[in-house]
């Protein structure tokens, strides 16, 4: 009977340390001013043309206990900027983005790679003209900090991939020579709610 009675008191025991321990997910939203995208991609062979969007919005759901994460961001596409205004203007016009008929291109992600306490990857779906394709940011650096200023958790880092602009339907300049290939860096902070 003692016997009986000690093994009930461990398993309630384990169960409510458990029921204590499961991890959750922590919201955060994206801070436009520490997240940007940032696009690259050659010209003729000679040099590389840069741009990034200067207006996007989005949520994290972060479990770092259970190594899972969601993500969704929206890019103003007409908020491209590469400091010269006749090349935004081209760069929206429907000829690439089309920013008149598609304001908005997407990432959603509820795959989150995690190498020990980092996340190294995401995995999600990239929309961009209408169409939606898979896209992995390979993640060049991660962190978690205390923000001195906000008083709150941030977390964030530095992103990349290299995605084939044809298979969204971006195919202006590949008969002339402009590469199919555009390398995206991502900054990316987001501030605990």
């Amino acid at each position: 009977m003692l016997r009986t009675s000690a093994l009930a008191a461990l398993g309630t025991l384990l169960t409510v340390t458990t029921l204590g321990a499961r991890a959750e997910a922590v919201s955060y939203a994206l801070d436009p001013t520490h997240t940007f995208v940032a696009f690259e991609i050659g010209h003729f062979g000679t040099s590389t043309n840069r741009g990034r969007f200067d207006r996007k919005q989005g949520t994290v759901q972060l479990d770092k206990a259970a190594k899972t994460g969601k993500l969704d961001v929206t890019i103003d596409t007409s908020s491209i900027n590469t400091g010269t205004e006749p090349f935004n203007k081209h760069l929206q016009s429907k000829d690439l983005l089309n920013a008149g008929d598609f304001p908005t291109a997407k990432f959603i992600s509820d795959k989150f790679v995690f190498t020990g306490d980092k996340v190294s990857e995401v995995a999600g779906q990239l929309t961009l003209l209408g169409k939606t394709l898979p896209v992995t940011l390979k993640a060049t650096n991660f962190n978690c900090y205390e923000s001195p200023m906000l008083k709150r958790e941030v977390c964030g880092g530095d992103f990349e991939t290299t995605i084939v602009r044809s298979q969204w339907g971006v195919n202006y300049g590949l008969s002339f020579g402009f590469p199919d290939s555009v390398r995206l860096v991502v900054q990316v902070e987001a501030v605990k709610q």
